[in-house]
């Protein structure tokens, strides 16, 4: 069987790795799937997109396959996707869909499936759809005369998810001014009107999408033109969203990053300072920075470390019941609020921070230092064979004891390339490097090189 899916769905160039076929048997087999069984009740499906030019041939194929096996479709149009998850889960639909590449640039697009409780599908059903997709499940029914599903506008989905955003914070922010990197993509409209109903004075960057410039040296992936916003306008804060809204970065009011490890040490002592971090404990990923470990062992707040990819931080904080998890990258989790990453929803909770605690960004950032990081990727012929290898295991591990109480190295398989993954973290970034490059030297002096 082909794997199409990984653990944000199904993603590549449209028509190349993604096609409308794709598309349209996706929806045919969802549509089938949750209404199968002869229900009383159609088949009800939220679908939201990016706006990326792409994103609308993909949803009238991921329509006309719904439809046809008998759903019903509503459509939210351009929006985000912590919003499609939100619908999802508040307003009774069986299942939602993204189309949406994130932090890829315009050419790539992207399905993601959402359960019923706004959560990523699982993988039960994901490999349903797969066999499908290959050919090994059959032909399916189509839905005639009244059983055929229609299609509903339905703006008004994306409007309530707008107030409840509002509803969340807990104070004014007025007499704030506040920068937003919309990144050309699915939070262009959303954040603003959102910072504008809170009061704040809002200063927006890259809210004009032409379908091709959505994450164009703009957003989380290039945050220099926010930082320069702050710097030249004196902001209190800048916010920077990706291509469908689910991550956030922040810039201080110095105009200095502050990643998604710092966005975990502020808000993760704000709650223990309140009595409210369930269990003390965080959820990162093994990709977090060994100086945001530290500094939470200073404080006494303890930490999971999942594999990489929000949808393992978020199967940990369900299974244990914790509140607050998330990546470097800026997928954060508020559990309490969402089950998935929200970028709007995380720049309002770094503002009640502020806010609550009468401090600025930095201040509440000072005490975490980040450790220089190191990453080489190295392409091989065999992921398992390669990390397997007892002289590449002993090169890692010798770097290892060379970092040994200041730093930390992490080899890992990437998950989409044939690729070995070094990342290397320490006090100094030649130590880094020279680490990095040493294990590197060894996988390839073991042949295990791609030709």
């Amino acid at each position: 069987m082909a794997k199409y899916f990984g653990a944000d769905g199904f993603r590549g160039e449209a028509n190349e790795a993604l096609t409308v076929e794709h598309a349209y048997k996706i929806g045919r087999f969802v549509g089938w799937y949750y209404g199968r069984g002869g229900r009383e009740h159609p088949v009800r499906a939220v679908i939201g997109k990016d706006t990326r030019i792409s994103s609308y041939m993909f949803e009238y194929a991921l329509t006309a396959g719904l439809t046809a096996s008998g759903a019903d479709v509503y459509l939210l149009h351009v929006t985000t996707t912590p919003s499609v998850s939100y619908v999802v889960r508040t307003e009774g639909f069986d299942c939602g869909i993204m189309i949406s590449a994130s932090h890829n640039l315009y050419y790539d697009n992207g399905i993601q499936l959402l359960n019923r409780n706004g959560e990523k599908m699982e993988e039960e059903m994901i490999l349903k759809v797969l066999a499908y997709l290959d050919g090994y499940s059959g032909e399916i029914p189509m839905a005639v005369r009244e059983k055929i599903g229609r299609t509903v506008d339905y703006a008004a989905g994306r409007d309530r998810y707008i107030s409840y955003l509002t509803s969340l914070a807990a104070r004014s922010f007025e007499g704030k001014k506040v920068g937003l990197d919309c990144a050309n993509g699915s939070a262009w409209m959303i954040a603003e009107n959102v910072f504008d109903a809170l009061g704040a004075a809002t200063y927006v960057i890259h809210n004009e999408p032409d379908g091709r410039n959505i994450n164009r040296n703009c957003g989380s992936t290039h945050i220099e033109d926010l930082q320069k916003c702050v710097r030249e306008n004196h902001l209190d804060v800048g916010f920077a969203f990706d291509g469908d809204g689910d991550r956030c970065l922040c810039v201080d009011e110095n105009g200095e990053v502050v990643n998604g490890d710092l966005i975990l040490y502020i808000y993760g002592r704000y709650l223990k300072e309140r009595g409210k971090l369930t269990g003390n404990r965080i959820v990162t990923t093994v990709m977090s920075n060994f100086g945001l470990y530290k500094a939470l062992d200073e404080i006494g707040i303890e930490y999971e470390k999942t594999a990489v990819g929000d949808k393992y931080v978020y199967e940990n904080m369900f299974s244990n019941g914790y509140r607050l998890g998330g990546e470097q990258s800026g997928h954060i989790i508020f559990k309490k609020y969402a089950t998935t990453g929200d970028g709007i929803l995380t720049a309002i909770k770094m503002m009640e921070v502020m806010l609550e605690k009468g401090m600025t960004l930095s201040q509440l950032a000072k005490p975490v230092t980040i450790y220089p990081q190191v990453l080489v990727n190295v392409r091989v012929k065999d992921q398992a064979k390669a990390m397997a290898d007892p002289e590449v295991k002993q090169a890692v591990d010798r770097a290892a004891n060379r970092l040994k109480g200041n730093g930390r190295i992490l080899v890992r398989e990437s998950e989409t390339e044939p690729l070995l993954r070094i990342m290397v973290e320490a006090g100094e970034k030649a130590v880094c490097e020279e680490c990095a490059d040493f294990v590197a030297r060894t996988i390839i002096e073991r042949g295990h090189q791609e030709d």
